[in-house]
Formats: structure tokens, C-alpha cells, sequence
């Protein structure tokens, strides 16, 4: 999903990054640099007269929730919270629009991406806490009038068994249709085969309530390693605030565990423990709204393909991998569904 035309080529050109050097008061640009890292929008290390800064394009987000996220992420920042506040044009906009693309500058923040089963456990409960300042902090941003107000309540779609085996069986079909089958192809199919198994043996343990139980709030919505800087031991930055949205917070604090500690097709469950005690040690998140989260998420991933969606009705083949990882993880999952419970229920 990155733009075409930085896909092809990851420089940018010349003339646009000395025109957006003019915009945002850098001075000469010394230096590019492309970063590979992430999976959606474009991004580049610039060094310049100014100072080092991190340039990014994005493609993923429409511009008026674009500036609302930055503006609220200046809140953040002004509040102590480990992120980078983006940097204003000369004209006070958050934002550039130049040469087709919508453009938006942070001071660079050194650090490295750590995946979440390579932390130790202090530095997981850490993160844990950190996630739950967040969440305050964006109420803040919300008093303040930088985010819109939050609902009274939220309702949860709960996808229905015979939904979810209709999209599998397209996706069977379209694995299936093409003339020269690949790998990828024939394990798609396989495990499309078992995915409607699954969905047929634990069907009656879905989630039966339209709403979720516990709080809800603005919140970060992708808080994965790409997306979290490490220096010195310590959380120095959490990146990439495109999908700030009203959720409840068990969704969010489940999910980043999922996808934090949730590797090589198995959990770790321990790591899990200490997240969700570190996250309940700043907002205390009541058992029934963690586990509420647990199950809600287990049924999601049960019933989305999302990753087969990307390659077969986009052409998109950079998800491939994690379809592998998370349908593994899937299975785990459900095989130990009670004690995956517990170790949320734990925290």
C-alpha cells in the first residue's frame, strides 16, 4: 500500500525534498536516507541544516484525520509521553502537500525496533505502563479539544460463522483458479480447509455481546515493534499515530500483546502476564473487560483473512508471511484458548 511512485523509487527526488526543506525551514539538505521498516507509508532519515529529522509520506490516511492525529500527538508530547511532536511549516501547518503527496516532519529519535519476546520482563511491564499513560494522555488530548469527544458507548461487530466461511470458500476459489499454482497457493487452500474446521468445531464460543465490556478511549491502534523505539533499555519513542481511534482499551491492550508476544506461532505467556500488570498498574482494566477483549480478538482472528484478501483481490504479496505466522498462532491459540485466558487474567 505505499505509493507507487516511492515504492519504484525510494529516493526522493531532489528538487521535492529541497522544496520540502524550504516548506518546513531545514535549510540544506545534507543527506537522505530510505527506511525500509515499514509496511504502509513511506519514510526517510533527512539530515540537514537544522538538524536530523524523519521525513515521512503518507499514503494510509485521510488528510483531515491525518492532522487531527498530529495535533494530538503535539499534546502528547507536551505532556513528557515518549513520542515526537512533528515539527510545524513556516506557515504553522502540520502538514506539507507537495508534488501529489502530503507530507509530514519529526525530529529524529534515536533508538532501535525491538520484537516484544526479546524484551525482558521488566522492560515488557515497563511498556505495559507506558501504553496505559498513553491512554491518559489521549483523554487529556481529548478534554483539551484536539480529539472529538468519545461516545457514551461502542458496539463491536461479532462476525457470524456462516459470514466468514462464505469469504474462505471465495478465497479457496480464487487460490484455486489461477493456472500455475504456487506454494503459497496450495497452503492458502490447506489452510482455508482448516480454518472452516475450526470455525465449525467453535462456533458456540464466540463472543454472543454487540458491546464490549469495560472502558473505552482514544487510542494508538498499531502498537507493534516497528512502531516502538528502544535506547538504553528504555522505550524512547512510539511511532506511526495514523490510526488513533476510539476503541476499548482491552482491545487495544490484547491486541498489542497478540502482536507483540505472539510469535513463531505460539504466545509467550509469561511476557503476556507481565505487559497486562504493567498496563493495569496505571488504568485499572476490570478482569471481565480483559478477558471480554481476549475472546473478541480470538473470534476476529478466526473470522478474518485479511492477509488472503491483500494477495488475492489486491495483488499485494507483502502479507504472505504473516499469514503463515498468524494462522499458526491461531491454531496454538484455540488448542489452549482457557490458558491464554489466564495468563491475561493473570496480569
Amino acid at each position: 500500500m505505499t505509493d507507487a511512485t516511492v515504492t519504484s523509487s525510494p529516493a526522493v527526488p531532489d528538487v521535492a525534498l529541497a522544496e520540502l526543506a524550504s516548506i518546513f525551514g531545514l535549510g540544506e539538505v545534507r543527506e537522505q536516507r530510505y527506511l525500509a521498516d515499514g509496511l504502509m507509508n513511506a519514510n526517510w532519515q533527512v539530515d540537514a541544516q537544522a538538524g536530523v529529522f524523519a521525513l515521512k509520506r503518507v499514503t494510509d490516511v485521510s488528510l483531515d484525520r491525518l492532522v487531527r492525529n498530529l495535533r494530538a500527538l503535539s499534546s502528547l508530547a507536551a505532556d513528557g509521553l515518549p513520542v515526537s511532536a512533528p515539527v510545524a511549516t513556516a506557515s504553522g501547518s502540520l502538514i506539507a502537500e507537495f508534488g501529489g503527496g502530503v507530507w509530514c516532519l519529526f525530529p529524529w529519535v534515536a533508538g532501535t525496533h525491538v520484537r516484544g519476546v526479546d524484551l525482558s520482563l521488566f522492560q515488557v511491564r515497563s511498556l505495559g505502563a507506558e501504553l496505559g499513560r498513553l491512554h491518559e494522555g489521549l483523554g487529556r488530548a481529548c478534554d483539551r479539544g484536539l480529539l472529538p469527544a468519545t461516545p457514551q458507548t461502542l458496539t463491536a461487530d461479532v462476525t457470524a460463522p456462516e459470514r466468514a466461511v462464505e469469504k474462505s470458500e471465495r478465497l479457496s476459489i480464487a487460490a484455486g483458479e489461477k493456472g500455475n499454482r504456487s506454494p503459497f497457493d496450495v497452503a492458502a487452500t490447506v489452510a482455508l480447509e482448516q480454518r472452516r474446521a475450526l470455525l465449525d468445531q467453535h462456533a458456540d464460543r464466540r463472543p454472543q455481546d454487540a458491546v464490549p465490556r469495560g472502558r473505552h478511549g482514544w487510542t494508538h491502534g498499531d502498537v507493534q515493534y516497528r512502531n516502538l523505539l528502544w535506547a538504553d533499555g528504555e522505550l524512547s519513542a512510539v511511532l506511526d499515530w495514523d490510526r488513533v481511534g476510539v476503541r476499548p482499551y482491552a482491545e487495544e491492550v490484547v491486541r498489542t500483546a497478540q502482536v507483540q508476544f505472539g510469535v513463531g506461532g505460539v504466545f509467550d505467556l509469561a511476557r503476556v502476564t507481565a505487559f497486562v500488570r504493567g498496563y493495569r498498574s496505571v488504568v485499572p482494566l476490570e478482569t471481565s473487560a480483559l478477558l471480554d477483549g481476549v475472546r473478541r480478538l480470538w473470534w476476529k482472528r478466526m473470522t478474518d483473512f485479511w492477509q488472503l484478501e491483500f494477495h488475492y483481490d489486491r495483488g499485494d504479496f507483502s502479507f504472505d508471511e504473516l499469514f503463515t505466522s498468524d494462522e499458526a498462532l491461531l491454531h496454538w491459540w484455540t488448542e489452549r484458548l482457557d490458558q491464554v485466558e489466564d495468563a491475561f487474567a493473570a496480569g
